[in-house]
């Protein structure tokens, strides 16, 4: 079944057709999230709220993007929600992540305390445009900014990765 119509049967009351929909794009939500916020525990928290937040809004969706496209930027505000409301914890857990940075470069995975480095708002538009393939309006839409806000928070990740790791990812 295509997915306009499990949205528009789900939209209906289809409860059959809604949990199709919540299944096909859970994976692809949970991935983007976890990559955004590198906290598995935070992740899964932001998928579950997202999902429900799509369930309860599910009649506003009219389907000028893809259904997954809709949940990922409910996912994205969430989140975004989320930094504003505990930016002294997200400061003071900082060391303890530190660590498990540590642990994670021993096992190759340099890229991730790469992307940690990065600032939220920045990191989302690299996650979404290099691990999801959004194009730059896609991205504009999501996390509700101009094109040319998207295309100069890509260059300056880009950048960034760039001088990281020129420097040997140290700084």
């Amino acid at each position: 079944m295509q997915e306009i119509e499990l949205v528009q049967r789900a939209q209906k009351g289809d409860r059959k057709a809604l949990k199709e929909l919540l299944q096909m794009n859970y994976s692809i939500l949970k991935g983007y999230l976890l990559k955004i916020t590198l906290d598995p525990d935070l992740a899964a928290d932001l998928t579950q709220e997202t999902m429900l937040k799509a369930i309860l809004k599910l009649q506003k969706f009219k389907g000028q993007s893809k259904f997954s496209t809709w949940l990922i930027t409910i996912g994205s505000n969430l989140y975004r929600d989320y930094l504003k409301k505990n930016r002294h914890l997200i400061m003071v857990d900082y060391p303890e992540r530190f660590e498990s940075i540590t642990e994670m470069k021993e096992a190759g995975l340099i890229i991730e305390e790469m992307l940690l480095k990065l600032p939220a708002e920045k990191r989302m538009v690299l996650v979404l445009k290099h691990y999801f393939g959004y194009t730059y309006e896609e991205i504009s839409k999501i996390i509700k900014c101009p094109v040319g806000t998207v295309k100069s928070r890509m260059y300056y990740c880009l950048e960034f990765l760039q001088n990281q790791i020129e420097r040997g990812n140290k700084g």
